[in-house]
């Protein structure tokens, strides 16, 4: 079960480290003129930094909850959240013939660690 459990922490971590950056650098710059994601280009500045933000929020909720010991069930909520941001990525991705294998692996990661906690690990 220990094993179960750092698994489930360093996941959460990998998760939550991801998000995070990924969330601040479109809040901080919805549309970076220097080198601009043709798929964030499809949505308004408004839209980029309300992703941004839920991908903040996801980070936070995937980590302080399970730590914390409070509301533990915010912490599969969250994962779950990631998990649908990165499904419907793909999507977006697809639509532009970028690659969108990450967006697979880390919905996976997501559910995983979703899963993991459901199970009490």
């Amino acid at each position: 079960m220990l094993v179960l459990s750092i698994i489930t922490w360093v996941l959460s971590g990998l998760l939550a480290a991801l998000f995070l950056m990924a969330g601040v650098a479109k809040v901080r710059s919805p549309h970076n003129s220097t080198k601009p994601m043709p798929t964030l280009l499809d949505y308004s500045p408004g839209q980029v930094r309300a992703i941004g933000v839920v991908e903040i929020l996801g980070a936070i909720g995937i980590i302080l909850p399970a730590l914390l010991g409070i509301l533990p069930w915010l912490t599969v909520v969250s994962a779950l959240g990631l998990a649908l941001i990165q499904f419907l990525a793909i999507f977006a991705h697809r639509k532009h013939n970028e690659p969108f294998v990450p967006n697979i692996v880390f919905m996976i990661i997501a559910l995983a660690v979703a899963g993991l906690r459901l199970a009490g690990v």
